[in-house]
């Protein structure tokens, strides 16, 4: 595994240890740890005049507990202050210790992996504390989400989307609370368990893609506050705003993105991700609160230069070392500047999520009565892109957010209390249709395939009976990946950038759409969706060439439920007539809340 050069933190070497770390105003150093017997005074570190402090320790070794002693100015009257590492690797708990940590013995054994090309992508995000708890009141670890990966494999899966791993208070937490950035979760298994992760991830096929939280650190069992004693206005010190610009939604612990040592500081650890741990890509958490202090890009006052630049510089040193690994912003306010390249101005982002498509989507197949389903606003969610590049955006209709904090699981948003209902099942599953069919990078949501009715809460795990139970709904997902991935050698369309929506019946509550790459036979796909709780045969659509058009997907199909209505879905034979603006059509029949995908031999 290709790994740069460390620069601070605990080093191993060939004799002892290197400790290094930035302390620009204390006056004293000590470090302490099981080496020494933890002596507050017997290893100090030497004074590099740089703001920076370093000690070599012959006694010292891997799996070594250790900490900062630093003292600060006599007259700002602070005790000595007992500090971990900003860049340990692994610590005992959020509280606990630095251990000084060999990233070189790890075993990557012949490992090597290509990811999948960004139109071929299928995206699920995953929390490990909730993806496969083992045990009643632990969370689940890095070692328990790994027994899934054949499941994932079959799915069809080859991405998973980590929700941030970073150290955090406790046990339990959804991950956007970092306390020490560099350290892998305690809970989840730590550095090695997460190695463990993403070798197994890779031998099934999948990449991953780690979520990293930058706009804020903490707030809790926050070490780096107040570091070396420093501090101004009552804010945090030398890792943070001194001034307004500290404040965000999540407590005042913005990190100080014009300071050379704290841009190190983030990039070092968005590469460490992807240079030690063999990751794939990153996710940005809420890009908008480094952009500016209140996340409002329309007042360019609240804006903070250095936070774009600094996503800038990070996403050039990526793409140079590792092209062909992925960045992806939330940014959530369609800002196609986010996507563009660092040399036109942009942020230099390969994807950003999209919020139009999981508002638009989600209404429409949430709303109860079926006039109010807007189909001009699941239209222009479907065909938006960013920078004219269909796939530098992410689609999904659930996800972390958008499934909790009182936002149900779309199931459970159609039918309250009763998300297994036909309703439910029918709706929730055409969301899943557009998510697949639909061009940019999918994303689901863990359980979205099994119909999880319940919000995202960081203590309730997957119900993995529903495997068994829901059978039929991951049956849909299993099928329409397989598609999307065009698997079967017919459908190469849904990987391609192009879109032509030519069907919009508002009255019928119809939509098709025909998906290409290079246009011909087992390219061109036709999918059509219909929102509206009504059979239709007979029924008129424009066809891009003559010819029999093979059904290959019927979501309405009894294979999936036994209460589904088996709607027949024969192939078309298109006759060179045309109509809805294309040289042919041919006549349709479809089931109420029902997709149909349709694709040509070759």
């Amino acid at each position: 595994m290709r790994r740069a050069a460390q620069r601070f933190g605990a080093m191993p070497g060939a004799k002892g240890v290197t400790f290094r770390v930035w302390a620009p105003h204390a006056e004293k150093v000590f470090l302490i740890g099981t080496f020494n017997g933890w002596n507050e005074t017997s290893t100090p570190l030497f004074n590099e005049k740089n703001g920076c402090w370093s000690v070599e320790v012959l006694e010292a070794k891997a799996g070594d507990e250790y900490r900062y002693m630093i003292h600060a100015p006599v007259d700002w009257k602070l005790p000595p202050l007992s500090r971990i590492d900003p860049y340990a690797r692994k610590v005992i708990n959020s509280i606990g210790n630095g251990v000084v940590y060999d990233p070189e013995t790890f075993d990557w054994g012949n490992h090597t992996f290509h990811m999948a090309t960004g139109n071929e992508l299928v995206i699920y995000e995953m929390h490990i504390g909730t993806f496969n708890v083992k045990e009643k009141g632990h969370p689940g670890t890095f070692d328990s989400a790994i027994e899934k990966f054949p499941y994932l494999q079959e799915l069809g899966i080859n991405a998973v989307e980590v929700m941030p791993i970073a150290e955090f208070l406790g046990d339990f937490s959804w991950g956007y609370d970092p306390s020490h950035p560099f350290a892998v979760e305690s809970s989840y298994g730590g550095p090695d368990a997460f190695k463990r992760f993403v070798k197994a991830a890779h031998e099934h096929g999948i990449a991953v893609i780690v979520d990293v939280v930058y706009n804020h650190f903490g707030p809790s069992d926050l070490d780096l506050w107040r570091f070396d004693g420093w501090s101004e206005n009552g804010k945090g010190g030398i890792y943070f705003y001194n001034d307004r610009r500290s404040q965000t939604p999540w407590g005042e612990t913005r990190p100080d993105y014009g300071r050379g040592e704290v841009r190190q500081y983030i990039r070092d650890n968005a590469l460490m991700w992807l240079e030690e741990y063999g990751a794939d890509g990153l996710r940005w958490d809420m890009i908008v609160y480094i952009k500016s202090i209140d996340g409002n890009v329309g007042n360019p006052a609240n804006d903070i230069p250095d936070g774009w630049s600094l996503m800038q510089w990070i996403n050039e040193e990526i793409q140079r070392l590792f092209p062909h690994k992925i960045t992806i912003a939330e940014g959530m306010h369609k800002n196609p500047w986010v996507t563009k390249d660092v040399g036109a101005g942009g942020a230099g982002f390969n994807a950003q999520w999209d919020a139009d498509f999981v508002h638009h989507v989600r209404r429409a197949v949430i709303a109860q009565d079926d006039r109010y389903r807007d189909l001009g606003a699941v239209s222009k969610a479907i065909e938006h892109r960013y920078d004219q590049d269909a796939f530098k955006r992410i689609i999904y209709t659930e996800s972390h957010d958008a499934v909790a904090n009182g936002r149900a699981r779309i199931p459970e948003d159609i039918w309250p209390g009763n998300a297994d209902s036909w309703f439910s099942k029918k709706r929730s599953t055409l969301a899943g249709v557009l998510v697949l069919t639909s061009p940019g990078i999918p994303m689901i949501f863990e359980g979205q395939e099994l119909l999880e009715d319940r919000w995202f809460q960081d203590k309730v795990p997957i119900d993995w009976s529903r495997v068994k139970n829901e059978s039929g709904t991951l049956g849909i997902y299993r099928d329409m990946i397989a598609l999307r991935r065009n698997l079967s050698g017919v459908t190469r369309g849904l990987c391609g950038q192009n879109i032509h929506l030519f069907h919009f019946d508002e009255g019928a509550k119809i939509i098709a759409f025909h998906r290409w790459d290079k246009k011909g036979p087992t390219d061109s796909v036709v999918v059509v969706v219909n929102m509206m709780n009504q059979n239709r045969n007979g029924y008129v659509i424009g066809f891009p060439r003559a010819g029999l058009w093979k059904m290959r997907f019927n979501s309405d199909s009894r294979c999936y439920d036994p209460n589904y209505a088996n709607h027949p879905a024969p192939d078309v034979e298109a006759q060179e007539d045309g109509f809805d603006g294309l040289p042919c059509s041919g006549k349709i029949s479809i089931g109420p809340y029902t997709a149909i995908i349709y694709s040509q031999e070759a």
